[in-house]
């Protein structure tokens, strides 16, 4: 994994948190260790990455700490349907990059579809 690459992971597990998505406590240190292994560097990364199973409830907070530290973070729309529908454009996204799966992505999208109360734009994909 290319630094750059270490980094976009880091990016996108941020916004998947501050979208509302769950992202596990393990992901979180395996980006950390991955993207120290990158040569990405700031003062909470090894922190991140050493954690062991004992201590995955730190993760998240060292997780803030190293997007904080990075510039990585992605901060979501004030207002609730705006995020909605930011969370549907970043899941097709996915889908179109070929990093989520076709029939989960949509049906992650059908969601927000339902939150939405169901928008045309929204049809085509659900």
């Amino acid at each position: 994994m290319t630094r750059d690459e270490a980094l976009d992971r880091l990016r996108q597990l941020a916004r998947a948190q501050v979208l509302g998505r769950h992202v596990g406590s393990d992901r979180l240190i395996q980006a950390g260790l991955d993207a120290l292994l990158a040569d990405v560097d700031s003062p909470s990364l090894a922190l991140l990455a050493g954690l062991g199973r004992r201590e995955e409830h730190e993760a998240r907070e060292l997780f803030d700490h190293v997007v904080d530290e990075l510039g990585v973070g992605f901060e979501a729309p004030a207002d609730p349907i705006a995020a909605r529908w930011a969370l549907a454009y970043w899941l097709a996204a996915q889908i179109a990059d070929g990093s989520l799966d076709p029939a989960t992505g949509a049906d992650l999208i059908w969601v927000e579809a339902t939150e939405l109360g169901y928008p045309d734009a929204l049809q085509p994909i659900v």
